[in-house]
């Protein structure tokens, strides 16, 4: 969780937004409130009592922690209120994939992990698997989108929008 001054920190609110992390935005006297349709983002005007603002904290902690899926020990994959177990191999990939929800882990990336399992992993056997993880991740809303030349990244299916 992120505090920004609005509308003094406009690239901070840009960057952490890139990055996917809550930011709470402490609107300036006399300016305008940003439009907030993000969200792991929302905005409250300074003064604010303790109350208030913990109450806001809270609110953006419970929204982001929806929005944003968690593996366990066991290999239960949560996201919002669903849920999916997933094999111990799967795990391996997952792991990079939640490290960078939104963003491109590469192919070599996913083949050095999945290397702790397979002797020699080949270009078909990561295939194979993340054909197979998307299968996985439909019941949750998750989707693997492939980033043509570079790798794949984990985010929201199209329900979640």
């Amino acid at each position: 969780m992120k505090f920004i001054r609005w509308p003094a920190d406009a690239e901070l609110r840009r960057q952490y937004s890139g990055k996917g992390i809550p930011r709470l935005l402490v609107v300036e006297g006399g300016a305008q409130p940003p439009m907030c349709s993000d969200p792991h983002e929302d905005w409250v005007r300074a003064p604010i009592s303790r109350r208030d603002l913990e109450a806001r904290v809270a609110s953006l902690r419970q929204r982001a922690r929806d929005r944003t899926p968690v593996l366990d020990p066991t290999g239960t994959l949560r996201f919002g209120r669903a849920s999916v177990t997933v094999s111990t191999t799967q795990i391996e990939l997952m792991e990079l994939f939640l490290a960078r929800f939104g963003e491109v882990v590469y192919r070599a990336e996913l083949e050095q992990r999945l290397a702790r399992r397979l002797p020699r992993p080949t270009r078909n056997s990561l295939d194979l698997h993340i054909m197979r993880l998307r299968r996985r991740l439909e019941p949750v809303n998750l989707s693997l989108r492939t980033a043509w030349g570079r790798g794949y990244l984990l985010e929201p299916g199209p329900a979640a929008g």
